[in-house]
């Protein structure tokens, strides 16, 4: 009973998330809009964003109400619990209100950071970090407002009706098996923003790039480009809207796997407790944390990113200290080895973030040589940045190999074997618990982003141009380091679930050894090994469609709009939204239901052990891709920032347009593509775990 009083505060953090949330949000609309034009520009920013969000809720609607009707007719047929498919729609929702929220309050806010960066590079900062902070607090809210919803529905159903509980399990391992299937709904919802956002992005991006920087030489957000506005749109709904619904994805599952290995490891509901209120504790911090970021006018890059990093390592220390005693006082003394895996996941989450800043922060050598790469041309530049990306997934992986050993070890080891697996869940729970600050640093890059945009098609003051450059190179570095953060809390967190689904699959009567001498555990290691590449093949070459259509309809304008190249006439904005909209929508479709489907394919036709196989191959390649991918790109768009500061010739030397070519190469590289991957690896585990029930039943091997 004392276990269940603590859970209370779960709902009280998210209560706690989602007010100071709404303040800072308030704050922002309260904040100097700046003049007209700065103020149409972001409106027309806006329009594009919510159109496109609108498009793609409507087409992703359709596919939910679909697999709402397959997962209640399994359901109907007793292969799952009633609620799972209730809990996929909420699942979905959820995510998608998340990235809606944080998208609409960035939308609003790029003019405010401009307006006031006229002040002063620390206001800029304020405003822009406010507006990630709101984007990161909803994610952990709302997160933590559906898990809690979930769990007292579901103890208060199970209590009243105990004959609904299913044979073999207690009741806290009923709520926690129907918990962990409702991740799959925010999983898919997550694909469809990361995927779809990233292709529009991408598109518009490298569209206007290739035509405006290099064909036609004009600046960056130059307002002759008429893709100026839909790049600007994509930042929004692709490094925004899409990055809330991935990381709400992350958060949730990896509480709801942790919670699922604990009832598993016979931990009860202490085990549900400690990754819940983690969380909570993780929210407390994350406020305190943002009022550690602040800086001094005229600031370098390392002294901005002493500023972000400040309020990061403050959250980290007090979920570190607050955690002990946590885990003391629910698990006991026997299992405070616990503790020290959560030590091991937020330790490994701060390597990771430092050795990412390391790849692809201009201050640092590795970005430096893909810029001097660039003196001999576009193939040297692409050459550099793939040696880079490759080069940075060695550390990458050591660090989460080490934190996978040593939060198991920590947490029991080989001699209780379910409990140590429980310490590398509850590791991914220690990584994400600072998220609400941790995603603020990420999302307040497209703010920023924007924020130059917008500096430069309303002709504000050239200081003002270069304290949002300033922000924007940050944000740069520290998007890769979310990325990074994302992806190795993927990594633990899809390890979980490979193990809760072994564990579904005991629970229905079957069994899995994922012997690689077994054939069909040998097959699905490959199949899981070629399907990340199959992954990028089809989102990447479908941002190349997207972005041929952008360069034809630029072109175009450039040659068919009279006194556009002078300033005289407007472009047709309006144009390359609605181009990149429905290329996005067109394209999202196929990768996204790759990841759906694979796994019950490849269950039916070869049995369990080979998708626990297809799960593990998927895991290993994923991952190393997803960190080569996402440390490339920045890189490349780092490098092309360090020529732009003047060095190599500066904007519209050889140099520099060979630097635009490694920048539009990596684009996809790190906004569409790599960051796509940590959802692709958990959603195939969430279809695994949800159907495990179906494909053990109509397996054609067996």
């Amino acid at each position: 009973m004392q276990g269940f009083d603590f859970l209370l505060l779960a709902p009280i953090g998210s209560i706690l998330a989602l007010t100071f949330a709404a303040y800072l949000a308030v704050k922002i609309l309260k904040s100097d809009p700046g003049n007209e034009t700065m103020q149409e520009i972001a409106q027309a920013v806006r329009i594009g964003a919510k159109a496109y969000l609108k498009r793609q809720y409507l087409g992703v609607s359709i596919f939910f109400a679909v697999v709402f009707c397959i997962l209640l007719f399994l359901a109907l047929k007793n292969y799952l619990v009633i609620f799972v498919p209730f809990a996929f729609l909420t699942g979905g929702l959820f995510s998608g209100l998340s990235g809606f929220i944080g998208m609409t309050i960035a939308t609003q806010s790029s003019n405010r950071t401009a307006a006031a960066a006229m002040k002063s590079l620390n206001s800029g900062l304020r405003v822009a970090f406010s507006s990630g902070a709101v984007m990161g607090l909803t994610v952990v809210g709302l997160g933590l407002l559906d898990l809690s919803i979930w769990y007292y529905f579901l103890n208060w159903y199970y209590g009243v009706n105990p004959q609904s509980i299913p044979a073999g399990i207690d009741k806290i391992g009923a709520i926690t098996s129907t918990m962990l299937c409702f991740g799959m709904g925010a999983s898919s919802q997550a694909l469809f923003a990361r995927v779809g956002g990233g292709i529009f992005t991408k598109a518009a991006d490298v569209g206007a790039d290739l035509v405006g920087k290099v064909e036609a030489g004009i600046p960056e957000d130059d307002p002759r480009n008429p893709a100026v506005i839909a790049d600007n749109v994509g930042d929004n709904v692709g490094d925004v809207a899409g990055m809330g619904a991935d990381l709400y994805e992350s958060y949730v599952g990896s509480i709801v796997a942790t919670s699922a290995l604990g009832v598993a490891a016979g931990l009860g509901i202490q085990g549900v407790t400690v990754p819940m209120v983690m969380a909570a504790v993780g929210v407390v911090a994350s406020i305190i944390g943002t009022f550690f970021v602040k800086s001094k006018e005229n600031a370098s890059q390392k002294v901005l990113l002493a500023a972000l990093r400040k309020g990061v390592f403050t959250s980290s220390f007090i979920v570190a200290i607050i955690a002990y005693f946590l885990i003391r006082f629910t698990l006991g003394a026997d299992h405070i080895g616990i503790y020290w895996s959560v030590i091991s996941g937020l330790i490994a989450g701060v390597l990771i973030g430092v050795v990412t800043e390391y790849y692809t922060s201009s201050g640092f050598k590795p970005t430096r040589f893909i810029a001097d790469q660039s003196l001999t041309g576009p193939a040297t530049v692409i050459i550099g940045g793939m040696a880079v990306g490759m080069m940075s997934t060695a550390l990458p992986v050591i660090i989460v190999s080490i934190a996978i050993m040593a939060s198991f070890i920590f947490a029991g080891g080989l001699q209780h074997f379910e409990t140590g697996l429980y310490g590398i869940a509850i590791s991914a729970v220690g990584m994400l618990s600072t998220l609400g600050i941790t995603l603020a640093t990420d999302a307040y890059g497209p703010v920023a982003d924007n924020a130059g945009g917008n500096a430069e098609m309303s002709h504000l003051p050239p200081e003002v141009r270069k304290r949002t450059d300033a922000l924007d190179s940050l944000g740069n570095t520290t998007a890769a380091t979310g990325k990074g953060f994302a992806i190795g809390s993927a990594a633990l967190t899809a390890l979980a679930l490979i193990a809760a689904f072994k564990d579904e699959v005991v629970r229905f009567g079957s069994t899995m050894q994922l012997d690689i001498m077994k054939p069909a555990v040998l097959v699905g290691l490959f199949l899981g090994g070629m399907l990340p590449f199959l992954f990028c093949s089809m989102t990447m070459r479908a941002v190349g469609r997207a972005a041929s259509k952008i360069v034809v309809e630029v072109r175009r304008q450039f040659k068919e709009i009279k006194g556009l190249m002078e300033g005289k006439a407007k472009p047709d904005y309006a144009r390359c939204v609605g181009i990149a909209t429905k290329a996005a929508q067109h394209e999202m479709v196929l990768p996204s239901l790759l990841a759906i489907t694979a796994p019950i394919i490849v269950g039916i036709i070869l049995g369990v052990e080979a998708v626990g196989g297809l799960l593990a191959g998927s895991l290993v390649t994923g991952f190393v891709l997803a960190v080569m991918m996402a440390n490339a790109g920045g890189a490349w768009d780092n490098a092309k920032k360090y020529i732009e500061e003047g060095h190599h010739g500066g904007k519209g030397s050889f140099a520099h347009k060979a630097g635009v070519v490694g920048d539009t190469v990596g684009d996809p590289f790190k906004d569409t593509s790599g960051p796509s991957l940590n959802i692709l690896i958990k959603l195939m585990s969430m279809v695994s775990i949800v159907f495990a029930s179906f494909i053990i039943r109509n397996t054609l091997s067996k």
